[in-house]
């Protein structure tokens, strides 16, 4: 027998949109990783609004796509779809060009979490809306929104390249053993997601499986170390709380037989993980201590020769000074 596969939305006709939807998916990666400064440093407050102009372009783009499949009159949904590509192009520079002649080179305060969540929910709402287009597309025509947003939200296509995203953001980021364990073990439960809404029993025992082996993983971490740091702990509970979420909306999913409202539960629950997710990296790559990436980018040698810059901390209001690397972390200029 067949291991069952969930299913993945594309007929004959999807496979343009499909193609501009693994563009858009490789273009996030890009832009993610543009803001995370190979020198280890804070990326520029202008850095941070191009990139937010580019993804948010990009949700206006898929925005126009679903609209193609939603307005009976093609030409008019065409031209949108014009109009979108073109403030794609357009736009981001724009923004990006206002903000430096304000900001100047003004950096991202390395604790802050503003610039962070408003990565991961952009990066987020893009990748819904991605799996909404794939929806409508699929049933070739307009539906129940209840239906659509359900069927969106567990889309292959909303979940895993969600999960796709978060690996490259895994492969660059400087972690420690047990925060790419924990984060390892989330985006492990995104490749899952579809297999829960599509095949519960399978699903629900693979994220079973899941939790079960990364907490025995992490308990095993950390009594043979004998201590965990506090952020540590916050990072744990988050974990738990957020395997504790999926397991409700899952069992709640599998009882009630797949109905409307479980998928839309279990969907929203894992979208609000991986948007966080998406977040805590962003924010964990220029806020320290320094640690191992699994994947090194190369710098160039004006960037190697620099002394380290992640400890340096330039302060809008005077010189540069030495701050701690811990989460305490201190503003970046």
């Amino acid at each position: 027998m067949p291991f069952p596969l969930p299913p993945l939305g594309v007929n004959a006709s999807l496979v343009p949109f499909a193609v501009v939807a693994l563009a858009m998916i490789a273009i996030t990666i890009f832009v993610l990783g543009q803001v995370l400064p190979r020198d280890g440093r804070s990326p520029l407050v202008t850095q941070m609004l191009l990139a937010l102009a580019v993804l948010g372009g990009g949700s206006v783009l898929l925005l126009a796509l679903v609209f193609v499949f939603l307005n009976p009159d093609g030409t008019s949904a065409w031209t949108w779809v014009l109009l979108a590509f073109n403030f794609m192009m357009m736009a981001p520079a724009g923004i990006w060009f206002i903000g430096l002649v304000i900001f100047r080179d003004r950096r991202v305060t390395v604790d802050d979490w503003a610039w962070p969540v408003s990565l991961g929910l952009v990066t987020t709402g893009s990748e819904v809306l991605m799996g909404l287009l794939f929806v409508v597309g699929d049933a070739n025509g307009a539906s129940a929104l209840a239906p659509i947003f359900a069927l969106g939200l567990s889309s292959i296509w909303f979940f895993w390249s969600m999960a796709a995203i978060m690996v490259a953001l895994l492969l660059w980021a400087p972690l420690d053993p047990i925060e790419r364990g924990a984060l390892v073990t989330l985006t492990l439960a995104a490749v899952i997601g579809p297999w829960v809404t599509a095949f519960p029993i399978v699903g629900g025992i693979a994220m079973t499986v899941l939790m079960a082996g990364a907490f025995a993983v992490i308990v095993r971490a950390i009594t043979q170390r004998r201590a965990v740091r506090a952020e540590e702990a916050g990072l744990l509970l988050g974990l738990a709380a957020a395997f504790l979420a999926t397991a409700l909306t899952g069992l709640a999913l599998v009882a009630t037989g797949g109905t409307v409202a479980a998928v839309l539960a279990f969907g929203s629950v894992m979208a609000v993980v991986m948007g966080v997710e998406i977040a805590y990296l962003v924010r964990r790559f220029y806020l320290g201590p320094p640690s191992p990436a699994w994947v090194r980018r190369a710098i160039s040698p004006e960037e190697g020769a620099r002394p380290d810059l992640r400890r340096a901390v330039t302060r809008a209001d005077g010189p540069a000074s030495e701050a701690p690397t811990g989460l305490s972390g201190a503003a970046g200029r």
